[in-house]
C-alpha cells in the first residue's frame, strides 16, 4: 500500500471524531476569556473598555498565527506539525494564567491567539484524508466538534471562573491540553506534505491563490463579516449580563455559550448541503439568518430569552456560512488546502479582531443598542458583498 493510500484508509469513524475533539479542545484557548471579562477587569483593576480588547489582541494574533504557521502544513508532516503548535499554546496558556497586570495579560494574550492555531492544521488534515464524496460531511463534523469547543469553552471557563477565579481556568486548560497531546500523537496517522516550496515561496504564493481563485476571495470577505459579527457580539455580552436589568456572573454568561448548540447542528448541515449544492446557497442563508440575529438581540435584549434565542441564531449563520465558505474553498486546489485556509482564516479572524474592538467601543459609546448596530452593519456589509460577487459566484471555473 503506497503512503497516499495508507493515509486515505486512516480515515476511519474513530480518527474523524478525534480530529474533531482535537479542534474543539485547542480551539477554547481563544475563548476563555470571554466570560471572564468582567472578573479580569475588577481583579486587574482596570476598566471594562480595556478588557475589552483581550479577545481582540487574541484574535489578531490568531490571525498572525495562521499566516506564519498554518502553511507549513503543505510542506512538513502534519502531524509532528500539530503537536508542535499545541505544546507551544500550552505555554501561552500558563503565561496568561500568571499574568500580573494587565500589559502582561495584553501580550499573553496575544501570543495565545498566536500558538492556538493547531485547529486550522487539523481541519485542513481533515479534507486531506478525506475521500471527495466524504469530504463535505467530514469538514462539517471536525467542524462541528470545533465549535463544541467554542461553546463548551465559555461555559467551562464561566462556571470554574466564577468558583475559583479567572486564572483557574489557564491553569485547568494547560493541564487539559497536554493530557490530550498524548492522545492526539496515539490517534492521527502521520500525513506527508504534497509540497516541497520553500517557506519563503510558500508565504508569497498566498496573494498568488487570493488573486487567481474568486471563489476563494469572495469566502474571505463573506467569513470577515460573519466572524465580525460573532465577535462584537461575544465581547460585550459579559457586560451585558453583569449591567441592569440582569446583574448576572461569568456563570451565567458562560452557560450562555449553551444556548449556540443551534451552531453545531448548522455546520453539519451545511457539510452535507454542500456535497449536494452550491455552497453559496447556504452562504446566503447564513448571512441573512446573522442580520436577523442582530434585529432579535436589539428587540428581545431585555430579556434573559430574548438574548438567548439571538445568540442561537447568531450561531447558526455565523457557522453555516463558515462551514459554507470552507467546503467551497478546499474543492478549488487541493495540493493547496492549508494555504487556501490560511488565507481565509486570517480573513476571517481579522474580521473578528476588527468585530471585537469595533463591540468594546460601540459599548463604550452607546450601549447595548450600538452593540446591536454594529453587528447588523456588518452583516448587511457581507450581505452587500454576496450580491455584488453573484455573478462571479456563477462562474464554472468555480
Amino acid at each position: 500500500m503506497t503512503p497516499a493510500a495508507a493515509e486515505k484508509e486512516a480515515l476511519s469513524r474513530r480518527t474523524v471524531w478525534v480530529l474533531a475533539a482535537g479542534a474543539g479542545a485547542t480551539v477554547a484557548g481563544n475563548y476563555y476569556c470571554q466570560p471572564l471579562l468582567d472578573d479580569m477587569a475588577r481583579s486587574l483593576g482596570v476598566s471594562q473598555g480595556l478588557t475589552g480588547f483581550v479577545p481582540a489582541l487574541t484574535q489578531a494574533g490568531y490571525a498572525l498565527g495562521l499566516l506564519l504557521f498554518v502553511p507549513l502544513g503543505d510542506v512538513l508532516e502534519r502531524r509532528r506539525l500539530a503537536l508542535a503548535m499545541l505544546w507551544a499554546g500550552i505555554a501561552s496558556l500558563l503565561a496568561v494564567a500568571l499574568a500580573p497586570g494587565y500589559a502582561w495579560l495584553a501580550g499573553a494574550s496575544f501570543l495565545l491567539g498566536l500558538t492556538t492555531v493547531t485547529p486550522q492544521l487539523l481541519v485542513p488534515f481533515a479534507a486531506h484524508l478525506a475521500p471527495p464524496e466524504r469530504r463535505g460531511r467530514v469538514v462539517g463534523t471536525v467542524m462541528g466538534g470545533l465549535l463544541v469547543g467554542i461553546l463548551l469553552s465559555r461555559t467551562f471557563s464561566g462556571l470554574v471562573g466564577g468558583v475559583l477565579g479567572w486564572r483557574a481556568v489557564y491553569w485547568f486548560a494547560a493541564a487539559l491540553l497536554a493530557a490530550f497531546s498524548l492522545v492526539l500523537r496515539a490517534a492521527l496517522p502521520r500525513s506527508e506534505p504534497a509540497s516541497a516550496l520553500p517557506y519563503r515561496r510558500l508565504l508569497a504564493s498566498l496573494p498568488v491563490l487570493l488573486r487567481q481563485e474568486p471563489a476563494l476571495r469572495q469566502s474571505c470577505l463573506f467569513g470577515a463579516a460573519t466572524f465580525g459579527c460573532f465577535s462584537v457580539l461575544w465581547s460585550t455580552l459579559t457586560f451585558r449580563l453583569a449591567g441592569p436589568p440582569f446583574g448576572r456572573g461569568s456563570e451565567v454568561a458562560g452557560l450562555f455559550g449553551l444556548v449556540g448548540v443551534a451552531g453545531v447542528l448548522a455546520a453539519s448541515l451545511a457539510g452535507r448541503l454542500g456535497d449536494r449544492f452550491d455552497p453559496r446557497r447556504t452562504i446566503l442563508a447564513g448571512l441573512a439568518v446573522t442580520l436577523f440575529s442582530f434585529w432579535v438581540l436589539w428587540a428581545g435584549g431585555g430579556s434573559l430569552w430574548g438574548l438567548a434565542a439571538g445568540v442561537v441564531l447568531l450561531d447558526a449563520g455565523v457557522q453555516g456560512t463558515h462551514i459554507s465558505n470552507q467546503a467551497r474553498i478546499y474543492a478549488v486546489r487541493p495540493e493547496a488546502r492549508n494555504r487556501m485556509n490560511t488565507a481565509y482564516m486570517v480573513a476571517y479572524f481579522v474580521g473578528g479582531g476588527a468585530g471585537s474592538a469595533l463591540g468594546a467601543w460601540s459599548w463604550s459609546a452607546w450601549g447595548w443598542p450600538g452593540v446591536c448596530a454594529a453587528g447588523g452593519l456588518l452583516a448587511a456589509a457581507g450581505l452587500a458583498a454576496f450580491a455584488a460577487t453573484a455573478r462571479a459566484g456563477r462562474r464554472p471555473s468555480e
